[in-house]
Order: C-alpha cells, then structure tokens, then sequence
C-alpha cells in the first residue's frame, strides 16, 4: 500500500515527537495514494454522508472537489477519548538491544504509540496512558492539551531510556484492565499494547474483558511479537539457553527439536485468545516488530471509523 518508513533512521535526527511526527505525515502522504484515503487524517470535521439522512449539513463544496458526499461533524461529535495501555514487563525487553536488533518489542510499542498521540492530535481526540508491568507504574488523564501530550512524550522518553533487559518484572493485565474499567467512567477507545505472556488464566483476562465491555469501552489488542524469534524460532542450530525474562528461569533446549511442537503452542494459545476477543467483540491483531508502525496507525483508523 505504501512503503515502510523506517523508524530506526528516523530517530538518529530527533526525539520522539520528531519521529513521530515524521511517521505520521509519511503516512498521511502514503495513506493518500491508498485504498484507504478515505480514513482522512485532515478531514476530521467530515464523515461519509449515510443514505436516507437529512441533506441539511452536507459539504457541498466537498462534494465538488472529491465527488463524494460529505457531512459537516461538530465538535461533540468528533471527539474521542482515547486511553492507551502499555505493558513495560520484562519479556517486553526482547529481543536484546544490540546493533543487529536495535528496536526491541517496547521500543516498537513506544514508536506506535507515539505516532499514535500525533493522529489523536490531528483528530481533536483526547488521549491518555497507562503504564504497568505487575501494576500501573504511571498514569495521566485523558485530555487534548499540547501541555498534556508533552508530558506523555516526556514520560514515553523515560521508557525508551530505560531499554536495558530487566528481570523479573511479571505481568498482570487482567488486574490493571479493572482498575482502568472502574476509572475511566466516560466511554472510551482502550489501545492495549503487549505480548500477553502471563501466568495469568484466560478466566481472569475473560473477566477483565468483560469489565471493560460492561462500562461501554471499545477495545483494541495490539500482541506485539518478534515472530522470527518468537514464532518461527529462528535461532542458530544448536543447543541454546532460553531464559524466562519475567521468572529468570533458564531452560537449555535445541531449536530444532522443539520447533514444530513450540509452534503449535504458541499458535493454541493464540487462537484462544483471539476466539475470547471475538467473543467479547475486541479487535485483536497480531504486530510483528520487523514491520513498520503504519499497520498500528491503519487499524486504529479503522476502528476509529466503525465506532464514531
């Protein structure tokens, strides 16, 4: 649809709102060329005119330029709370920040979450995060001040800053997924980024979810994953140690042996999880880290679309 932009050039040149800001309007430039222009960044005032509804408000100088008919949106209409929750556990650490893989599972999350805020921005849409491993680290309102993303540039920063492997830093989604439900009153878009490795029982996630539901908000899953690793297994051919970076746990196994069972594992609790989301009518996607963050922004403009 459009080419990668590449991120990890991008952020040699400045800091993450830079980027950020680079991402987006590459994307925008790309998104234009697309079978999805019709998802328009700048047209937020605007949506596609249904059929059978009054004509009063359509854009009739709109309809001129593009040949589509248009309704004028007012500004309660068009606003979106937007909560983003972001997983800092330990397994997001991997891969191992290195010069062949300088981006790892967090660092991709911050990247897409921060082109993200620039999309909200331009939407006239609030936004707010939320940072936890075993329990929410930090946490800000929902609101559309240029102060207000500042902050949460400044906080995703200290993230990004922070990229060093940590141990034993555990997952508790389900736990953090209820204190979000019981705070956040008013309806809400809630962006999940993680890669769900938990001890946690599909029971209690099934339980969070229902929370989230219950309380009106829209949900979408992003499983951040390194799929060559993660996935497919691609390690050298011999016997290797595979540490549990949330127990510190070690494991001496060959790839090779394991790959085919390992697979089929990963891709069991997978599908589970996403037959839980369809269930629940949460938007579930896989991201690889080796993509671009254009994928995140398109199927958040997507659903965007669907619920405004």
């Amino acid at each position: 649809m459009y080419g990668k932009i590449d991120i990890q050039e991008l952020a040699k040149f400045g800091n993450l709102e830079f980027v950020a800001k680079q991402v987006v309007e590459g994307f925008i430039t790309g998104m234009h060329r697309s079978p999805f222009h019709g998802f328009s960044v700048e047209f937020a005032e605007h949506r596609l005119y249904n059929s059978g509804e009054s004509t009063r408000h359509i854009d009739w100088k709109l309809y001129a330029k593009t040949d589509k008919l248009f309704v004028k949106r007012y500004e309660e209409e068009t606003n979106l709370r937007c909560r983003i929750i972001l997983d800092i556990s330990s397994s997001m650490y991997f891969p191992k920040i290195s010069e062949q893989y300088p981006l790892n599972k967090l660092g991709f999350s911050v990247y897409a979450i921060a082109s993200l805020i620039e999309i909200l921005k331009k939407q006239r849409d609030g936004v707010g995060i939320t940072v936890f491993e075993d329990e929410i680290k930090f946490e800000t309102a929902v609101k559309t001040s240029s102060a207000h993303h500042k902050l949460i540039y400044h906080e995703l920063e200290k993230v990004m800053l922070a990229q060093s492997e940590k141990l034993n830093r555990k997952t508790s989604l389900s736990n953090v997924l209820h204190e979000v439900a019981e705070n956040n009153h008013k309806r809400s878009l809630v962006i999940i980024f993680s890669d769900f490795f938990s001890n946690e029982s599909f029971d209690e996630l099934t339980d969070a979810f229902l929370h989230l539901k219950h309380n009106k908000h829209e949900v979408l899953l992003f499983n951040v994953m390194d799929k060559k690793h993660e996935m497919n297994l691609e390690f050298q051919n011999r016997p290797t140690t595979f540490i549990d970076l949330e127990s510190g746990e070690k494991v001496k196994l060959h790839p090779g042996e394991i790959k085919k069972s390992f697979q089929k594992e990963v891709e069991e609790l997978t599908n589970e999880l996403k037959m839980k989301c369809t269930q629940f009518k949460i938007d579930f996607t896989e991201v690889d880290i080796r993509e671009g963050v254009e994928f995140v922004l398109q199927q958040y403009l997507i659903k965007r679309s669907k619920i405004i």
